[in-house]
């Protein structure tokens, strides 16, 4: 059997990458040429497949993808043809679910007003009158209500999506005593957790419901622009906003309208639309939004967990196993 590989990876992970794979021979393609020459005869491919070498394959039965999220790797050749496809899931759950619980926090208890004020050296505790006086708005924006600091145990906490991550932050959301929903296509509870998991049909209800509504779900061509403005006023005018999950689900111009207009207390974006964000972008100046440049996943420990799941794989590859992340590839999860 033969492993190729393109890009090439570094020497450390590529003698790992052979330990796990023996006997399967393993090509460290150095360019596209030379990928387009293995790959007619390999069993299996790690990288960033294009519809070119695609379309050189003989024998192709395995793909790993070296990314969790599919929607700049899948192309409709790679869909239809026969071989299986893994992707890079499950290595991010517990760190971007404490992003996650971080933008709860900070708009629970107003740490991202205070951290302003902090800046213009003002004491004004939310909630007394100095606040709306001393607070400075975008032109044009409805400034955030005068939200009391939040007791977590009163909320409602709704995931759009409850895979890996979304279920890591059911979990820790449990810890503050949140009421929990989720929706999504396939699961209906979280281990451990008591939560009410339900079908993407309800989603309505869910947004209605929730204090926090947390996007986590993939970008698919079901998910894409989903939150446009019916479904944003779908929330409560109290609730708030939070899209880890994939830019091109919630539609910006929409949003931004919406956080205008007063239609939802706030939003915490990691990921959007367009990135990087324009700096003039409005969403930028809006007191009662939250950017951080996609960067929830960011973790020290994430290189040695991509390795561990590729070999992983590849071991099972060689034993004739399926890869432990196989993903539909018509669903793009």
């Amino acid at each position: 059997m033969k492993l190729v590989i393109y890009p090439p990876v570094d020497a450390v992970r590529e003698a790992r990458i052979r330990e796990a794979a023996a006997p399967t021979s393993v090509i460290n393609a150095n360019d596209n040429v030379e990928a387009l020459r293995e790959i007619v005869e390999a069993d299996a491919f790690f990288g960033k497949l294009t519809p070119e070498l695609l379309a050189h394959a003989r024998r192709l039965r395995w793909v790993q993808s070296p990314t969790a999220s599919l929607e700049h790797f899948l192309f409709p050749a790679l869909v239809e043809h026969p071989c299986l496809l893994s992707n890079m899931r499950g290595l991010f759950s517990d760190v971007i679910a404490d992003h996650v619980l971080g933008y709860v926090l900070c708009f629970a208890r107003n740490l991202h007003i205070y951290l302003r004020q902090q800046q213009r050296g003002a004491w004004s505790p939310v909630g007394d009158q100095s606040y709306v006086a001393n607070f400075v708005a975008a032109p044009g924006t409805v400034l955030p209500m005068d939200r009391a600091h939040q007791h977590l145990s009163d909320c409602t906490l709704g995931v759009v999506g409850v895979g890996h991550i979304g279920a890591e932050v059911l979990r820790r959301a449990a810890a503050f005593g949140m009421k929990l929903l989720g929706v999504d296509p396939v699961r209906r509870q979280v281990d451990g957790v008591l939560a009410d998991v339900w079908p993407v049909e309800q989603l309505g209800e869910l947004l209605a419901q929730s204090d926090y509504v947390i996007i986590a779900a993939p970008h698919t061509p079901e998910t894409a622009k989903l939150f446009r403005r019916p479904v944003i006023q779908q929330m409560k005018r109290t609730a708030i906003l939070i899209n880890i999950g994939r830019g091109a689900i919630v539609d910006l111009h929409d949003l931004t309208e919406a956080l205008r207009a007063g239609d939802l207390a706030g939003a915490a974006l990691d990921v959007c639309e367009i990135e990087p964000l324009p700096s003039d972008h409005p969403l930028w100046q809006m007191p009662n939004v939250i950017i951080t440049p996609h960067v929830a996943a960011a973790s020290p420990h994430i290189a040695e967990r991509h390795l561990e799941t590729l070999l992983e794989n590849i071991r099972r590859f060689v034993k004739g196993e399926p890869p432990t992340t196989l993903v539909d590839k018509h669903k793009w999860y």
